[in-house]
């Protein structure tokens, strides 16, 4: 693919002034490509990283020059990958940002980005019960090493003589009812939660689900896999003991292995 010709320069130079890369004698004899060596320096990005670093500081190329020294008209030119800036005048940036020069070279971090479409979601329901009260779907199976679980659930209205299956896991746990209305025992105290609701709780505390409606419940709930504080909750209950914790969250997870993908939790 061909490239456009990146020029070595300084601010003080005219453009015409500005050598163009011609290739070198390499030590084994043979010489080095020009586009290969533009090729090398466009992938490091060096005017995007200058670029991302002023647009965070919020700061225009005028600012940033009387920073550094440099005209914006030749900071424009470096954004831009029109020029490469010698290392003099890269320490001059870097320090203007309170940077190494290494952040200019070292690879840059990939940030996490994943979308779960609604058709390939699997649909899953409560375990460890022969007549699920509710079925869930995970929203981030996908997401490796994530620190928290988000779910789509859906409870069912209640039937005559069925009792919640009560749980506890590892962590604390948000839930935001979507429709419908629910009730949710924590340690001995049942809460209602209507539409609109939002609650957030210690998960170490035993905890169940129960839809009084005669219409289904659905709501979103997010896992956090942090510990909550050790402590008296006013209900008689307390905290699980961290290896506990840790020992009730991994039972929980292995419960779901035969029906999850890797990688999915489970809201028991």
């Amino acid at each position: 693919m061909a490239t456009s010709s990146i020029r070595f320069g300084s601010p003080s130079q005219a453009p015409d002034s500005c050598a163009e890369i011609h290739p070198l004698p390499h030590p084994s004899g043979m010489p080095i490509d020009g586009e290969a060596a533009e090729s090398v320096i466009a992938e490091k990005r060096i005017g995007g990283r200058i670029k991302y670093l002023r647009l965070k500081r919020s700061m225009g190329l005028v600012e940033l020059g009387r920073h550094t020294g440099l005209s914006a008209s030749f900071l424009s030119q470096l954004e831009t990958g029109r020029v490469v800036p010698t290392l003099r005048n890269l320490a001059r940036i870097a320090m203007a940002f309170s940077k190494d020069l290494n952040y200019f070279f070292e690879p840059e971090p990939q940030t996490l980005f994943r979308v779960h479409r609604g058709k390939d979601r699997v649909r899953l329901p409560q375990s460890g019960v022969e007549d699920p009260s509710y079925y869930f779907e995970s929203l981030a199976y996908m997401v490796p090493d994530r620190q928290l679980d988000p779910y789509f659930a859906e409870f069912l209205p209640g039937k005559s003589g069925q009792q919640p299956r009560s749980h506890q896991h590892f962590g604390c746990e948000f839930l935001y009812l979507l429709s419908g209305t629910l009730n949710v025992r924590h340690g001995e105290t049942i809460h209602h939660i209507g539409q609109g609701d939002a609650i957030y709780f210690d998960a170490s505390t035993i905890h169940s689900y129960a839809c009084p409606g005669s219409t289904p419940a659905t709501a979103l709930i997010v896992t956090l896999q942090q510990p909550a504080p050790i402590h008296g909750n006013g209900n008689g209950a307390r905290g699980l003991q961290p290896s506990s914790q840790a020992a009730s969250r991994t039972a929980a997870l292995l419960s779901n292995l035969p029906l999850a993908r890797p990688g999915r939790g489970s809201l028991d």
